[in-house]
Formats: structure tokens, sequence, C-alpha cells
């Protein structure tokens, strides 16, 4: 059972930056695509960014431009740098494998990203 464990995340003003980490127990970001979501109340949770086995990466309209996902296979850990924050990325943010290609795993905690304006 694949346990992912989301950090990172924290209390910033709008325009801010945050770099959110998301360590998996297992060597698995290797072979399998990973993504990051975002949930906001009374919200479905959305994917925001991707990045395939190979390292290509693709972002929700959203937040292209801003944000960036990246991974580090050694450390088994995948990484989103959130930059020109706006009150609406508010969120729970958590990441697992992309959606739309297999179907995810257990969900960890997220970690909380809230956005002053």
């Amino acid at each position: 059972q694949v346990q992912l464990v989301e950090s990172g995340g924290g209390l910033v003003q709008a325009g801010g930056s945050l770099r959110l980490s998301c360590e998996a127990s297992g060597s698995i970001f290797s072979i399998n695509p990973m993504a990051w979501y975002r949930q906001a109340p009374g919200k479905q949770r959305e994917l925001v960014a991707s990045i395939t086995i190979s390292g290509r990466t693709n972002y929700a309209d959203s937040v292209k431009g801003r944000f960036t996902i990246s991974k580090d296979n050694a450390k088994n850990t995948v990484y989103l740098q959130m930059n020109g924050l706006k009150p609406e990325d508010t969120a729970v943010y958590y990441c697992n494998v992309d959606r739309r290609v297999k179907l995810p795993w257990s969900w960890g905690q997220g970690t909380q990203v809230t956005v002053s304006s």
C-alpha cells in the first residue's frame, strides 16, 4: 500500500510563494505519472499539475505560469513550487498518481494552503 505524505503548506499573503513536497513510502515516482490536486471547501478535488514518468509537465489553466511541478526520483519526492499565490488558490493540496492514467491510491492527509488578500 502506497503511503503519501504532503507537507509545506501554510498561510501566505497574496503574491507570496510556497513549496509543497510529497514523499512516498517507496520508489514509485519513477514508474508512475504523478499529479498535484487541490480541494477547496465545498468544491470537488481538481487536478492542478501533473508530471509524466519522463518528466513532461502539464498545468491547469488557473495555475499555468505560476506553479511548477517537479520530482526527485532518488528522494521519492514530488514538489509543487507555487508563486504569485492568489486567494483563490486556498485549498488543501494533495499528491497522487495522475487519475487520468490510473486509479488513485489512498489519499494522504494533504497540506493546507491559505492565501490572504
